[in-house]
């Protein structure tokens, strides 16, 4: 048999696949896993929603009915007609300026606190139960003694937002501390670290992870109780809105304002997540 007709009998190599098609079967495969199925599970409830408020005497209006009445506040979230009226883009700014300050609050006084009581068996036997007993008592049963001691709303929704936010980030991190290996501490006093050279060293990098649990609790339970304080003390923000509208029968409103009230509730837990995913990754103590 010659050369010639050896070569024609083999079959050719399969061409490897060019990168936009690699790029775009990837981009697929993370639609498939990760967009699709609570898509189709949202039209799923949304078609069940329709059919159900669809008919006579029923309480709440459907999925059409409240895109129609709220498509305004839909498609113009920035409008200012002065006071209160202002669109929900504003109510929801409002409502996240002052979760911003006390989430923070929280997270400088509960960060430093679960150190203390992580670092320290007198200070977690003298502190525990009293943090144990504050952080039963209800976010909004704070209001009225934040109300009587700043007497102005705003501080006092801040007030609550971080009396709120920062148990959590307290007993999450003192857990992280206490769950340092042994071997890290030894390192440490091996090769003479100090204070603040063992924090960001050793003591941080170990924690982290129970850290940034605790500050996603918290923040979730931040955005839950603002919303909440608002309906009390008035103003602008997404819980007075909410409020405001059931007071005025206007339920689409309402409807609306629980889907915004999700989905920034959503973002911001996955904000802080994906902070503490870039910290933590790679983080091994030194």
């Amino acid at each position: 048999m010659s050369d010639t007709t050896s070569i024609a009998g083999i079959a050719p190599a399969p061409a490897a696949p060019s990168a936009w098609r690699m790029h775009a079967l990837g981009l697929y495969r993370r639609f498939s896993q990760h967009v699709l199925p609570p898509l189709v599970v949202l039209v799923l409830l949304v078609t069940v929603w329709e059919l159900l408020c669809t008919r006579p005497g029923a309480a709440l209006p459907p999925p059409s009915q409240v895109l129609s009445d709220t498509w305004e506040l839909i498609v113009e979230p920035f409008f200012d007609n002065g006071g209160n009226d202002v669109g929900l883009a504003w109510q929801i700014l409002a409502s996240l300026e002052r979760v911003a300050y006390g989430y923070l609050l929280a997270v400088i006084a509960g960060v430093s606190l679960g150190v203390l009581v992580g670092q320290s068996t007198w200070a977690l036997r003298g502190l525990d139960p009293i943090f144990q007993v504050l952080r039963t008592v209800p976010p909004l049963a704070w209001l009225p003694i934040s109300l009587a001691g700043f007497q102005d709303s705003n501080p006092s929704a801040i007030f609550v937002i971080f009396i709120t936010a920062i148990w959590p980030i307290i007993i999450n991190t003192s857990v992280g501390i206490r769950n340092i290996p042994e071997d890290y501490r030894n390192v440490a006093r091996v090769i003479r670290l100090n204070g603040i050279e063992y924090f960001w060293k050793i003591m941080l990098p170990a924690a982290s992870p129970y850290i940034f649990s605790g500050l996603r609790i918290g923040v979730g339970l931040s955005w839950l109780a603002i919303v909440a304080a608002e309906m009390l003390i008035g103003g602008v923000g997404i819980g007075f809105f909410i409020w405001d509208a059931w007071n005025s029968s206007r339920i689409s409103d309402i409807i609306l304002a629980l889907v915004y009230v999700g989905v920034v509730g959503f973002l911001l837990d996955r904000i802080v997540a994906w902070v503490g995913r870039r910290v933590t990754r790679g983080t091994t103590p030194a």
